[in-house]
């Protein structure tokens, strides 16, 4: 999957496009696709380091306003009980602030027919408003409100952690795969910044306190540290004039928490320090095994990733895909479900089988055909015909999260804070085009041919408590 597919269907559990192809073939015979696109986006940057883009839409009179902060999971630490912390504080920035007190955020907005919602992740904080363009001072106001006088209502936060709380056994506890994705997740990165859970451990949010939280809330949430994307039925002038004026004289962050932003990122502290080839099994609900390959993966941008991402998809995506066909397709189908997955983040990542096995099928004796299987992938799963058909849904796909205010909104805001440019779309299908089939069959060998994977499943019969 290319990096933002994988990146949106995993918020679910971890929390809470357009371009242009270049001349790169896939071999011979294979064909070139050639779009040009060019979204006219107004970037300004504040002198306190805010960055705004603005894209003008004047079909409809409504705007869709992003605020993406460079805030996640992985700025938390179980040293000082903050574990949860970003996602906790995501909930308790709609409990009102100085101007706009407790009730009035929401109000606002749905009263006037509007929606807002947000998400957290382990590497961003992101939030989002759909709203008619009358509106638009009235959000900016907001925003700027709460971005700099967060109340921390102490009532609200007791409330607010019984929620966070029930959430967190929603997701994971009672949730066969939530039970899979995290014990995955904390194995794969053990002993770095994503080897927890967003949500947070239960002790710390047990333990996180309004003053510890307000600490946490002055450090991330400041104009050097969001990017504001606004795209839909308004002036791009008067945008930034109105911008200028609420957000303006907010401070940016102080030369202690900058020396601490950059401590947390050095590359250092995200290698993979996993245990891989081995099992672990987890007591679950489900009466049907669900499993999870885990093997290490590459950061979201490197040349590397982008290859994985269009193996993943030859091997995992959609009905078609070589997975489907073998074992959910097949002649003896083993599972009811599998895809692949290249799970890129900001400064690591995991590439995943993923499936569940049909009932009666023997879970023990599916890995051991699995792992086997995975020998023949490369040489069985990629040809020309499979890899063009991947480009063609990247295309395919590009186009519809451009459908939107809101699709376009996230669209460039993801790139702006994943690669430091909303631009990077003018290169990134450039990139998928130019894979060919001797780049794909070279990383899909290092991942299957040498195995060094993770296998961990979820089902009623196992033992309680891992093993």
């Amino acid at each position: 999957m290319k990096p933002f597919y994988s990146f949106l269907i995993l918020i679910v559990l971890t929390v809470s496009s357009c371009g242009h192809f270049g001349s790169g073939k896939t071999g011979a015979g294979a064909s070139n696709l050639d779009v040009d696109l060019e979204l006219n986006v107004r970037k300004v940057t504040l002198a306190n380091g805010l960055r705004i883009l603005i894209m003008e839409n004047h079909k409809l009179p409504i705007f869709s306003y992003h605020t993406f902060y460079d805030v996640g999971g992985r700025y938390e630490s179980r040293e000082d009980g903050t574990t949860g912390a970003t996602h906790f504080l995501e909930h308790m920035m709609f409990k009102g602030a100085k101007k706009y007190g407790p009730g009035k955020f929401d109000s606002i907005i749905e009263g006037n027919g509007g929606s807002t919602n947000a998400y957290t992740t382990f590497d961003s904080t992101v939030y989002h408003e759909n709203i008619p363009s009358r509106l638009v001072d009235k959000i900016i106001d907001l925003e700027a409100d709460r971005m700099q006088h967060l109340l921390l209502d102490k009532t609200a936060f007791e409330k607010e952690r019984g929620v966070v709380k029930e959430e967190r056994k929603m997701r994971y506890e009672n949730s066969p795969r939530g039970q899979l994705y995290l014990a995955t997740m904390q194995a794969v990165f053990t002993g770095t910044p994503y080897g927890g859970s967003v949500i947070g451990d239960v002790k710390d949010l047990d333990s996180l306190d309004r003053d510890k939280m307000m600490s946490f809330f002055k450090k991330f949430y400041t104009p050097d540290n969001a990017i504001v994307v606004i795209v839909g039925d308004v002036n791009s002038s008067h945008i930034v004039d109105q911008m200028k004026e609420k957000f303006g004289s907010l401070k940016s962050s102080n030369d202690e928490i900058k020396k601490y932003k950059l401590e947390k990122n050095d590359s250092k502290n995200f290698t993979h320090k996993g245990r891989y080839n081995r099992e672990i099994k987890i007591r679950g609900s489900n009466p049907s095994p669900m499993f999870m390959m885990a093997i290490p993966g590459e950061p979201i941008g490197t040349p590397k990733s982008f290859v994985m991402d269009i193996l993943s998809s030859v091997l995992g995506d959609g009905e078609s895909s070589y997975l489907n066909q073998k074992y959910v397709k097949g002649r003896r189908p083993k599972l009811s479900r599998i895809s692949a997955s290249n799970y890129t983040l900001k400064h690591n990542g995991v590439f995943f089988l993923s499936g569940q096995l049909l009932n009666g099928v023997s879970l023990r004796g599916f890995k051991k055909k699995l792992i086997r299987d995975s020998k023949k992938f490369c040489s069985e799963a990629i040809t020309e015909r499979s890899v063009q058909k991947t480009k063609n849904q990247y295309l395919v796909g590009y186009y519809g999260d451009i459908q939107s205010n809101m699709g376009i909104a996230s669209f460039l805001g993801l790139r702006e804070s994943f690669f430091g440019d909303y631009k990077f779309y003018k290169k990134e299908l450039e990139i998928y085009n130019s894979v060919n089939i001797t780049e794909l069959k070279k990383v899909c060998n290092s991942l299957f041919q040498k195995p060094k994977n993770l296998f961990v499943s979820v089902w009623n019969r196992h033992p309680k408590g891992k093993k």
